[in-house]
């Protein structure tokens, strides 16, 4: 019985997502984090944005949960590794491609986005379809993110992550200095940071 309560047991960071600035959200997780024992699992309460699991991720967070992915199909949004794809979109009225050309699930296997989107604007399966895709992504990028931490990866994911969503380089500054903070180089990826975040990054350190 001891056993089995020592597994249980871990600690939730609750109250973010609630409309807070991302410079104040990846500060809090960080300093969480660092104060939590590491051998426990550390659940950040409501957090389902993809960048947001992989920065938090980084900054030692295990858990998440999120109404996002399903939420957001119900609006026409698909999730793929560029970020969001809007299928209510006019242009996706003729586009004959699956939501995302690399995706096994079996929306994208059977479905192109015109006809998705001619579902999403009028019959409740669209979003059903669109819910099904979003969470074989999110299960998808919690594997591959579990994985590249098991084999020693984890600094490469995130670069390749990163540079599929932001191919410009405009990586929000935010993320590059929550990255600093978790010692992860992401200088191909994003601007120079700021020399005021050195010194944050010292008091994480110490």
């Amino acid at each position: 019985m001891a056993d089995l309560m020592n597994f249980v047991i871990c600690y939730a960071i609750g109250g973010l997502s609630g409309g807070e600035d991302k410079d104040s959200f990846w500060r809090i997780v960080a300093q969480c984090t660092a104060a939590l024992p590491e051998d426990k699992p550390r659940y950040v309460m409501g957090v389902g944005y993809p960048l947001d699991i992989v920065v938090c991720s980084a900054l030692g967070a295990d858990m998440y949960d999120c109404v996002y992915p399903t939420r957001t199909a119900r609006f026409g949004t698909a999730l793929v590794p560029e970020g969001v794809l809007k299928l209510k979109h006019k242009a996706m009225a003729s586009d004959e491609r699956p939501i995302d050309p690399t995706c096994p699930c079996m929306v994208c296997k059977n479905y192109t986005r015109a006809y998705i989107h001619c579902l999403v604007t009028k019959d409740a399966m669209g979003s059903q379809l669109l819910s099904y895709h979003n969470l074989s992504y999110m299960m998808r990028l919690s594997k591959d993110l579990h994985m590249s931490i098991v084999e020693g990866q984890f600094p490469e994911f995130v670069r390749s992550f990163l540079r599929a969503q932001f191919p410009k380089g405009d990586v929000p500054e935010w993320v590059c200095n929550a990255m600093e903070v978790a010692g992860i180089d992401i200088s191909a990826c994003c601007a120079p940071f700021p020399s005021s975040m050195n010194d944050f990054a010292e008091e994480f350190a110490a």
